[in-house]
């Protein structure tokens, strides 16, 4: 264990990019499916779990995570905090140990952009961000990476003040992003929506979706959150980033199942699937749903992003 690496979130901003993160998915996609498992304990007001995966022969890590969701209201600390810890899975050597919080914005960030990549309008050019959390961030940086052609950033909020901090920060790195009043009318005009919320009742209503809309679920995770109606379920092709962590553990999913305005069916293939070209976008008039349930296996793959970026050997 001695000398043992260790990234801290000025380190991994330093080695990652959204194209070339997104790129470094979408490889090892082509590769075939890790070994995932979770545990959790708690609730939706304090949780603690680990995410684990294994690529067979290569890699293997977990990440600790604890959710305090009451940080956000007092502002001083993420909502989600975590470390990752990597071993060679061939030899068994602990490899790294990484900030967790910051290694995780990327991921979910860049497996949104992924999905948008794969999924959304390459002309798509107006992008609603609901929620201004501290995803709310990265998330617009990842979508605008996914989809240049993007010239328009809405920021939707409940507390208004918190979308005009997100705005002012965006802008201030280049990006044309304003806050958006009317939630009715950003998702009745936007071509892609991100939300990144805590709700527990929807905030996307499916009637307002125009044809050919990318919308991309981040924020639930657990079965009592949701942030799309039955509706846009209904009309909506559906993809999630995997199957073994999205269908029978997130809220997006679940209560429609239940509600039987949707089967399992309607989940038409995840990531590698997408990543094959088995699935995806049939028509510029599709509105497709891309749920991120995030997983084990994606911190894996970014972790190991950061040591290929900066140079540490991995198998």
């Amino acid at each position: 264990m001695s000398g043992l690496p260790y990234f801290d979130g000025d380190a991994i901003d330093a080695a990652l990019t959204y194209p070339a993160l997104m790129g470094a998915l979408e490889a090892a996609h082509r590769r075939p499916p890790m070994v995932v498992a979770d545990t959790m304990l708690g609730d939706e007001r304090q949780a603690y779990f680990v995410r684990n995966a294994v690529d067979a022969g290569r890699i293997a890590g977990s990440k600790l995570i604890t959710s305090t969701p009451a940080n956000n209201e007092r502002g001083d600390l993420p909502a989600v905090q975590a470390v990752v810890v990597l071993f060679d899975a061939a030899d068994g050597r602990p490899l790294a140990v990484l900030d967790g919080t910051v290694l995780t914005q990327w991921r979910t960030a860049a497996d949104s952009g992924l999905g948008a990549r794969l999924l959304a309008r390459p002309d798509s050019r107006r992008l609603l961000v609901i929620g201004a959390g501290a995803m709310a961030r990265p998330l617009a940086r990842a979508h605008v990476a996914a989809r240049p052609s993007i010239d328009h950033v809405g920021v939707w909020n409940r507390t208004a003040e918190r979308a005009a901090e997100v705005v002012a920060d965006l802008v201030a790195e280049g990006l044309p992003a304003v806050v958006e009043p009317d939630l009715d009318a950003a998702l009745a005009t936007a071509d892609v929506i991100t939300a990144c919320t805590r709700a527990v009742e929807p905030v996307i209503a499916g009637r307002l979706l125009r044809p050919g809309t990318h919308v991309d679920l981040v924020g639930g995770f657990t079965p009592a959150m949701r942030e799309a109606d039955d509706e846009a379920m209904v009309r909506g092709r559906i993809f999630v980033d995997r199957r073994e962590t999205s269908i029978d553990v997130v809220g997006d999913l679940i209560t429609p199942i239940a509600n039987g305005a949707i089967t399992v069916a309607d989940v038409l293939g995840d990531l590698h699937d997408l990543v094959a070209g088995r699935v995806g976008r049939a028509s510029d008039a599709d509105i497709t749903i891309f749920k991120n349930a995030g997983g084990g296996h994606l911190d894996l793959m970014t972790a190991e992003a950061v040591l290929r970026a900066v140079g540490v050997p991995t198998t």
